[in-house]
């Protein structure tokens, strides 16, 4: 399978030095990305700004804000059977991010904000029903629920629940745990484990699935 991935957070500016971001390290996104390549599929990995060796053997794409990996899915989805979602990608971003150093001797910047773009919600239509489509959602308070609007709305077919309020899991951990909602109305639940073996899991999942639509 040919298989595209997106990893880390992206950064929105506020002006030439200062950016709003958050704290995802990318490590789950270039865990599948590499559970994907080990289990034989080509892959494809967009990554926002990490400090990570990408896997070996790969394309990587490196993007920086939410706009750029819109643009680089975008670019890439006819390419792919499988699209991972794992990146942090922003909400929010500035308005209209200033063109020079905002100065502290100015006080504190007041700041207007517009959404960024919401890459799945944005490709939603375009998915081809031969491809499969998972996304991540990161909650301090999971809820099903919740997860399963996000899971009809994307028009995805997985989509992977994990809490980062933990200090052994998600954001910046060597270690997750995943709660995978699928559109068939399944539910597996992958325990506490290093992010390579729940990436390991998951690519099983997507290759049992796509058995199923083929």
């Amino acid at each position: 399978m040919k298989v595209l991935v997106t990893a880390g957070p992206t950064r929105e500016a506020i002006d030439p030095v200062r950016f709003v971001s958050n704290r995802s390290s990318g490590k789950m996104g270039y865990a599948i990305a590499q559970a994907a390549r080990d289990a034989g599929h080509t892959v494809r990995l967009i990554s926002g700004p990490v400090a990570l060796e990408p896997p070996a053997d790969i394309t990587l794409i490196r993007v920086i804000s939410a706009a750029d990996m819109l643009a680089a899915v975008e670019e890439n989805l006819a390419w792919c059977d499988w699209l991972v979602m794992a990146a942090a990608v922003a909400d929010w971003r500035p308005c209209h991010p200033a063109a020079h150093k905002l100065k502290k001797a100015n006080g504190p910047p007041l700041i207007e904000w517009e959404p960024a773009p919401d890459i799945l919600a944005t490709i939603a239509t375009r998915k081809k029903q031969t491809q499969l489509f998972c996304g991540f959602a990161a909650e301090t308070k999971p809820c099903a629920d919740e997860a399963i609007r996000k899971l009809r709305e994307k028009n995805l077919d997985l989509l992977a629940l994990n809490d980062v309020s933990q200090h052994d899991r998600g954001f910046d951990a060597d270690t997750n745990a995943l709660t995978i909602f699928s559109a068939d109305g399944q539910r597996h639940h992958l325990p506490l484990a290093s992010k390579s073996i729940c990436a390991a899991q998951l690519i099983a999942l997507l290759e049992k699935k796509d058995a199923k639509i083929k």
